[in-house]
This record gives C-alpha cells, sequence and structure tokens, in this order.
C-alpha cells in the first residue's frame, strides 16, 4: 500500500486528478478518525478533514516526500484542528438552564457504569477533549498514531524534550480527569526508582 500511495503521489505531483482523488480515498477514514479525536466534535472534524485535503492538494508540489504521504496528513490535520479547536473558543457560547434542579449524572458517581468498557471510551474521549489542543494534539499522535517523541516534535515545530514535556502534563491530566486524582500508582512507582 505504501508503494502504491507513492505511485499515486508522484502522479497527483504531475496534475492527474484522479490520482489525488484515490490519495483521498486511501487516507480519509485515518485523516477523519484524527481529526475526530482532536476536534471531539463530527462536524468539525469533517471541516477539518476537508481543509486538511485542500491545504494538501495546493501544497502537494512541496511534499519532498522526507515522510510517508499519511504522516504529512496527520502533520496538516493536526495544524487544521487547532485552527478550528482556536475558532471555536472564540465563538463559545455555553447556555444556562433555569430549570434550577442539579442532578448529579456523572458516570463516575455510578460503579456500575464505571464497570462498563462503552463508559469508560466515552470519559476517555470527553477527558481527552478537556485538553488543550496543544496537550490533546501530542498524547493523540503519541498513544492513538504511535508516532515517536522525534516524529511528534518535528511534525509540531518543538523540540523533542518539549514534545515529551507535553505527553507527561496532558497524560497526568487525563489520569486525574478519569480518575478524580486517586493515585494510579505510577508516581508511588517513580519514587521506588
Amino acid at each position: 500500500m505504501t508503494a502504491d500511495l507513492a505511485e499515486l503521489v508522484a502522479l497527483a505531483k504531475e496534475g492527474d486528478q484522479q490520482a489525488f482523488e484515490e490519495l483521498v480515498r486511501a487516507t480519509y477514514v485515518d485523516t477523519y478518525t484524527l481529526a475526530l479525536r482532536l476536534t471531539g466534535d463530527e462536524e468539525d472534524a469533517r471541516d477539518v478533514v476537508q481543509e486538511s485535503y485542500l491545504r494538501a492538494y495546493k501544497g502537494l508540489k512541496r511534499f519532498r516526500g522526507d515522510a510517508r504521504f499519511s504522516t504529512w496528513m496527520y502533520r496538516i490535520t493536526a495544524n487544521c484542528a487547532a485552527n478550528q479547536l482556536g475558532k471555536r473558543v472564540k465563538h463559545r457560547h455555553d447556555e444556562l438552564d433555569d430549570d434550577g434542579a442539579m442532578i448529579d449524572d456523572r458516570p463516575e458517581h455510578d460503579p456500575e457504569a464505571q464497570a462498563d468498557a462503552g463508559d469508560l471510551r466515552r470519559r476517555l474521549t470527553s477527558a481527552l477533549a478537556e485538553l488543550p489542543p496543544r496537550l490533546r494534539t501530542v498524547v493523540v499522535l503519541r498513544d492513538v498514531y504511535d508516532l515517536p517523541h522525534e516524529a511528534i516534535a518535528a511534525e509540531l515545530g518543538i523540540s523533542e524534550s518539549a514534545a515529551k514535556v507535553r505527553l507527561h502534563r496532558a497524560r497526568r491530566k487525563l489520569r486525574e480527569r478519569l480518575f478524580n486524582g486517586r493515585d494510579t500508582g505510577e508516581e508511588e512507582q517513580a519514587h521506588a526508582v
């Protein structure tokens, strides 16, 4: 598949519209999944994907092939998602209900719900969405897409040590949100070393 993508990239760089459409088809699911994980919203994810492919099409001649096309798309998608999230924060309006009755229906207060793996996934997605974009991007690229620290640093234009620090902070914030500050044993292990 990688060789096929390289051929498609070469053809698309020469102006072959059909080749670019094939590239989109071959990478769309991964690109959309990344956009959804970074934005936490389906509509925003669709906007990010559209913008990502538009940027890829316009910048294809500058793609040198040092990295795989899919990795290049991850970088473009992460940048577009960060832009989209910045727009969302500027135009965010929270509406308040006048119902008056506050019911605490959070799943972390229901032991049965915590046992459900689907619930944990939803909580993780929610906690991930609450992270600042710069932390969310690092944790998604490392823990979901398994990119090495070096590649993450290159993609984001930061040092490798900065990527590691951001990843550590993101994971700590996720643990705090998911486990309500309960010690997960990792800190005890760190102190023992």
